[in-house]
């Protein structure tokens, strides 16, 4: 074997120029593999990262009726749905694969939190537990977080996002000052951020909408002590879970919602609690462009087909040439099969030497591809490896027919050839 893939190398060497552009039919086939299975890998981490955020791996578990998220506003607190315990909450933490767990109520609003005669138009209002900011990953960037006084003495005390402050404040320190949230004052005490900061890739209005724009519009936060203040009532929370994976985020946001519906006696069974099963939503997004992509592979494949070809009819050619060779081959013994052995290695040689440069190719391009568009490329080395694997055996299926004719030649009518 060994000796059959040196003297390839040495046939292909002696012909530089002809090997070349045999193996560019592989190079180009196998190079727009890679370029575009590396492009959809990194646009699907892309979709992926947009959605979750990067290093976030926090999964909210709401009450939903039906299809859509409970609305309190409009339909009131639901009978049969208690409000969650510290002990379930304690639960949680039992889960596999969960590093952190806090309760909390939110509503989405228009025009109901001001700064003098500044109003936050849009954005959210959390009620939070003492767990929220580390479950969630927030830092404090000005001021102060919540303090356990803050819950048992019931402080109207708030905590902004960057968004909220800019858009309430407008460059002025807001630590100390009052805003007003459904009309009670709340004293701002700090102003928040995430530890690892992430923005999504925006390429057209369409992802804004996807991915930003509810973000962008600000949160403030207050202790969940007092949300009976601003909302007149308790109510069912909402349970935030940190995990150590993005991966087993939708196992354990499961597992979590399971739990609390056991605790449900609600007349309605459309009405439980479920998780935001967010690598689901990126499935389903890189879903939609799932059979464009599996046309541009096999398109791209099609060129390795008429590679394949090239390689045939090169090696046929190449029989041709050393027919006398391989008569005196078999008139001093050499049998069929190591005959049939050479020619196979050759023209696996071939194609092999032409998936590997394909990889490295495939590999600039797509590179060339990110910097370009501003597309981000995964490169996968599985998908390469197996390029190369496939190359190979491209070269052992259209080299059979020459290696074969090699074979079964003639020694005499072999060694009288011209």
């Amino acid at each position: 074997m060994l000796e059959n893939i040196r003297l390839s190398f040495q046939g292909l060497w002696s012909h530089k120029m002809r090997s070349f552009l045999t193996m560019l039919g592989i190079i180009i086939g196998i190079a727009a593999i890679i370029a575009i299975v590396s492009t959809i890998k990194g646009t699907n981490e892309q979709i992926k990262e947009n959605l979750i955020g990067s290093g976030d791996n926090t999964v909210n578990v709401q009450l939903y009726q039906g299809d859509s998220s409970y609305g309190m506003d409009y339909m009131g607190v639901p009978d049969g749905v208690p409000v969650i315990s510290e002990e379930t909450r304690k639960q949680m933490l039992d889960i596999v694969h969960v590093e952190g767990a806090s309760l909390y109520t939110s509503r989405e609003v228009y025009n109901v939190i001001y700064y003098q005669n500044v109003g936050l138009s849009g954005g959210k209002i959390y009620g939070i537990d003492m767990n929220y900011l580390n479950t969630c990953n927030y830092i404090i960037k000005k001021g102060r977080g919540f303090c356990d006084s803050d819950y048992k003495k019931f402080r109207k005390v708030a905590l902004l996002d960057e968004n909220s402050t800019e858009m309430l404040f407008q460059g002025e320190d807001p630590i100390g000052k009052t805003i007003e949230i459904q009309q009670e004052p709340y004293v701002v005490v700090g102003v928040i951020t995430k530890s690892a900061k992430f923005e999504p890739v925006i390429n057209n209005m369409e992802e804004y909408y996807t991915y930003y724009a509810e973000a962008s519009n600000g949160a403030v936060y207050v202790p969940d002590t007092t949300w009976p203040l601003l909302y007149g009532y308790d109510e069912p929370q909402s349970l935030v879970l940190r995990l150590d994976s993005v991966d087993n985020m939708t196992v354990a946001g499961r597992e979590a919602s399971n739990l609390l519906n056991v605790g449900l006696s609600v007349t309605d069974d459309t009405i439980k609690y479920k998780a935001d099963d967010l690598l689901k939503q990126a499935e389903d997004i890189q879903k939609l462009s799932q059979s464009t992509n599996t046309m541009l592979i096999w398109i791209a494949g099609i060129s390795l087909l008429v590679g394949g070809i090239g390689v045939m009819n090169i090696m046929l050619v190449s029989v041709t040439e050393r027919t006398q060779e391989i008569g005196l081959k078999k008139a001093i013994g050499a049998r069929k099969g190591k005959i049939l052995g050479q020619f196979l290695t050759e023209a696996a040689v071939l194609t092999s030497l032409g998936g590997l440069i394909g990889v490295i190719v495939g590999i600039a391009l797509a590179e060339i591809i990110s910097k370009v568009t501003g597309t981000l490329v995964s490169i996968s080395v599985p998908a390469a490896i197996l390029a190369v694997v496939f190359s190979m055996i491209i070269g052992i299926i259209f080299g059979l027919l020459p290696s074969y004719k090699a074979a079964n030649l003639n020694p005499i009518d072999a060694l009288r050839h011209e």
